[in-house]
């Protein structure tokens, strides 16, 4: 019986040969752990650009890494599936961390992430007293928040997670739902802001706390509903994040998450540090399968006519397969 994730020798060999190679074995292992440009692997291997972009479409003719084009942008990644991408995960996971080559790349693969960290922060921070005035560039929140009310219904919730909360406004929306309210920010400002709508709210079981979307600074199984409301664009790693969301997620637990659809606005990323001009329903879905929940419900919202917006948001309710805590309402199972 053939193995799931075996290859025939040809491809196996085409695979092998272009990994058998110093600089793209060092490319597996930077790409095993973040999605990224060509002018950042420039960066953290100190190579010319000819010859990252060389050495990157060996791997991808070979099938062990997959180039994605968004806008006038191009990213690699190992490749999520198929019998290469396996092979190029396996590969990556044999090679020793501790090698000097590998750990001089990964002290620069975190100066990449950090500089990218600090141009998000440094954006939230220039525009935390008017976040609410940039989400009027697309699909009036209004229309957002009804279709946000609807995907989570009016059953109370003991523990909300507001992931990236921003100015506090989903905080303010659905905190009300829930015996105990949490808000992750990186941003200091953003949070400054949120304690301040908080108490315009006269909200009392709001915690507000600054940490990491890759590492939340919440527990294990103690989340019933989360949100991540226009988060994942400005990530370097949506597939990370919510694989981390997934993990606070008690039983049951469901995660509601809001994001542009594809489009192809630069501005966004040149002016606002967006890291993603949008997702697919059918990439949002996989991510949250891999990350080990089931997407019951997916809304698109496209702007109506006269509203002046460009921008289609869409929803996805995944939630918890494990033995529910509590029942959720069968609303939510309904398939847009």
């Amino acid at each position: 019986m053939t193995a799931p994730n075996s290859l025939r020798l040809d491809p196996a060999l085409a695979a092998l040969n272009a990994a058998a190679e110093e600089t793209r074995l060092r490319l597996l292992a930077l790409l095993s752990q973040s999605e990224l440009t060509v002018s950042e692997v420039v960066t953290i291997l100190g190579q010319s650009q000819p010859r990252v972009s060389r050495h990157l479409k060996l791997l991808v003719e070979a099938g062990l890494v997959e180039r994605r084009r968004e806008g006038a942008w191009a990213f690699f990644r190992l490749s999520p599936s198929g019998q290469a991408g396996a092979m190029a995960r396996d590969i990556a996971a044999w090679l020793d961390p501790n090698d000097a080559v590998l750990a001089e790349d990964q002290a620069r693969l975190e100066d990449v992430r950090q500089a990218r960290a600090e141009n998000a922060a440094r954006y939230f921070a220039a525009h935390a007293a008017e976040w609410d005035d940039i989400r009027s560039l697309h699909v009036p929140e209004t229309r957002v928040e009804d279709a946000m009310r609807e995907a989570v219904g009016d059953a109370p919730v003991r523990t909300l997670l507001d992931l990236g909360a921003g100015a506090g406004r989903m905080l303010e929306l659905f905190a009300p739902l829930a015996e105990r309210a949490i808000g992750v920010d990186l941003s200091t400002a953003m949070l400054a802001v949120a304690r301040g709508r908080m108490e315009e709210t006269g909200l009392r079981n709001v915690q507000l706390r600054q940490g990491d979307i890759y590492a939340l600074p919440i527990e294990r199984n103690s989340v019933d509903l989360a949100i991540m409301h226009q988060v994942l664009h400005y990530l370097d790693d949506p597939p990370r994040a919510l694989r981390e969301a997934a993990r606070v997620l008690a039983p049951g637990g469901r995660l509601l998450v809001v994001d542009f659809a594809p489009h192809q606005e630069e501005a966004l990323r040149d002016k606002h540090a967006h890291r993603r001009l949008g997702f697919s329903e059918t990439e949002i879905a996989d991510l949250l399968a891999q990350a080990g929940l089931e997407t019951v419900k997916h809304r698109a919202l496209s702007p109506a006519p006269g509203e002046g917006a460009k921008l289609t948001v869409s929803l996805w309710l995944a939630r918890d397969p494990r033995m529910f805590a509590d029942p959720i309402p069968a609303s939510s199972y309904e398939t847009a």
